[in-house]
């Protein structure tokens, strides 16, 4: 039986420099609607609480639907989930810039929810491909490298949507994606190694429990954001509970699961994923609510807001790299809770500042935050995709994008939460603030960061969590060695069989 060979050294790093093109879509994606909406909702003459729906529907499809296309990727193999999903981004980009003809904004949020379900298919994937391209010496560095897109994605989306939006006009925020996404393609189409899924069937029924019960999950946290508790968030969250319920029973039951229980038996991966959701909560408390200190209360343009706020994704970008590569030497119990509690200190001196601090101020705590997620990030990824068994590499992959994304959900809804529950209605409506309704809003604020610093520092105690022997025991189910096809770069003969035992151990080490 012919052995698979690793791949050589330029070959992985092709890979991840593909895979980095089409990984920084997201991101931008992510963050670049946002700087738009008031010129949207003039567009359609609907009221912002109508254009919210706009970036928050594609938030709620992607993180509904990653745990799913993890799974399918596992199934009908990684690259061609990938290509799929990046097609399907590309065309509902052109069909969102085309939305700006129609008459209803309608249809620009079903365009939406469509480029959603492409981001969640693009978006699961690529942590499996990076962690079955690289030997586990190399996976930190890899991972942190690839944290470099999605930094550079969040770091350049306000101001080029504020450029295309002044200069173009709303549509050409969608629009850019097209190009970038057909170069992204092509160059995955070619470098992207081939291999056939696992056997097994997609479990529709765990599909659809898990779509509804993450989707009426997050529909409850913006309604309980938005109003508290009212009859349609309690609705929601009976809904989420139900379904999670029906999941949780299906899942045991089904013979070829969407999500393999047994997973969570790992100490390292049922921690990691812990402290990643407890991680980004405080991120994103940070990055929803400083725009609101540094424009409301230190009266910034948009412009000088957004090079303030870059200091935290260029802290990141610079480096992860870095520490996910000393995260191959080291381990990462200890570094990813150095970072987290790091993360945890910059929110505590964010909660110190004052009503006229100096632009420098805030840029050095935001950038010490950048430098505990940075280091933080990369070794976490690590130890959740090192700790998976090779068969369910799409799973671990969606799993740790979902915990991500929900991280995120929550973050803004708790620090918006928190800072509703301590600012008057009036306070919080006032596009500039002084003397005590500063005051008001400096104190609501603070209590935010703190709820954030405690989320993290809790997370720098998880991080310490980990299975005594390095990797610990795979509970997963044995699986045969799964089949593999390698496409020669060089134009040169594929070749077909069937990984070996020794060349998954090297893999993961967590193989015995």
């Amino acid at each position: 039986m012919p052995e698979r060979r690793p791949a050589e050294h330029g070959r992985r790093y092709s890979v991840l420099a593909a895979l980095m093109v089409g990984s920084i879509m997201g991101p931008i994606d992510a963050s670049i609607v946002n700087v738009t909406l008031p010129t949207i909702a003039q567009s359609f003459a609907v009221p912002l609480s109508a254009a919210q729906w706009v970036p928050m529907t594609y938030l709620m499809v992607i993180s509904s639907l990653l745990l799913f296309f993890g799974r399918l990727g596992d199934i009908v193999g990684h690259k061609k989930t990938y290509l799929a999903g990046l097609s399907g981004f590309v065309l509902a980009s052109a069909l969102c810039s085309a939305a700006s003809l129609l008459p209803s904004i309608h249809w620009l949020i079903l365009f939406r929810a469509v480029q959603g379900v492409g981001a969640a298919t693009m978006m699961s994937i690529p942590y499996a491909i990076i962690t079955a391209t690289f030997p586990p010496t190399e996976r930190g560095r890899a991972l942190g490298i690839n944290a470099i897109s999605v930094s550079a994605g969040l770091a350049i989306g306000p101001s080029l949507g504020g450029f295309l939006t002044h200069s173009f006009g709303w549509p050409a925020v969608f629009l850019i994606n097209v190009p970038i996404g057909i170069f992204a393609l092509l160059w995955a189409r070619h470098v992207l190694p081939e291999t056939k899924g696992q056997s097994g069937k997609v479990d529709v029924p765990g599909a659809i429990t898990s779509f509804i019960a993450l989707l009426s999950f997050l529909l409850f946290v913006n309604s309980w954001q938005r109003s508290g508790p009212r009859s349609v968030g309690i609705a929601m969250l009976l809904m989420c509970i139900l379904s999670a319920t029906a999941f949780l029973h299906n899942e045991r039951r089904a013979s070829s699961p969407l999500l393999d229980l047994r997973l969570f038996r790992d100490l390292t991966f049922s921690f990691a994923n812990i402290s990643a959701l407890l991680n980004f909560m405080s991120q994103y408390v940070m990055v929803f609510l400083t725009p609101f200190y540094l424009q409301r209360l230190l009266l910034y343009r948009p412009d000088k807001l957004g090079l303030v706020m870059s200091a935290f994704p260029l802290a990141v970008m610079v480096v992860a790299p870095f520490s996910g590569s000393l995260s191959d030497r080291v381990g990462t119990r200890t570094l990813a809770s150095a970072g987290a509690a790091t993360c945890a200190l910059a929110l505590l001196l964010m909660s110190r500042l004052t009503p006229v601090a100096a632009p420098a101020d805030v840029a050095w705590r935001l950038a010490l935050f950048g430098l505990g997620t940075g280091v933080f990030q990369s070794p976490n990824n690590s130890a959740v995709m090192g700790s998976a068994p090779p068969q369910q590499l799409g799973v671990a992959s969606g799993i740790l994008a979902t915990v991500r994304n929900v991280g995120m959900v929550l973050g803004v809804a708790t620090g918006g939460t928190i800072l509703a529950a301590q600012v008057s209605p009036g306070v919080l409506q006032q596009p500039s603030l002084s003397g005590g309704p500063a005051a008001e809003f400096l104190s609501g604020l603070r209590c935010a960061y703190l709820a954030g610093a405690s989320f993290t520092g809790v997370a720098a105690l998880t991080s310490l969590v980990r299975n005594r022997r390095r990797g610990g025991r795979c509970t997963a189910p044995p699986a045969p060695p799964p089949a593999f096809t390698v496409s020669h770069p060089t134009g040169g003969q594929s070749t077909t069989g069937h990984r070996r035992a020794d060349d998954q151990k090297s893999r993961n080490p967590f193989i015995r």
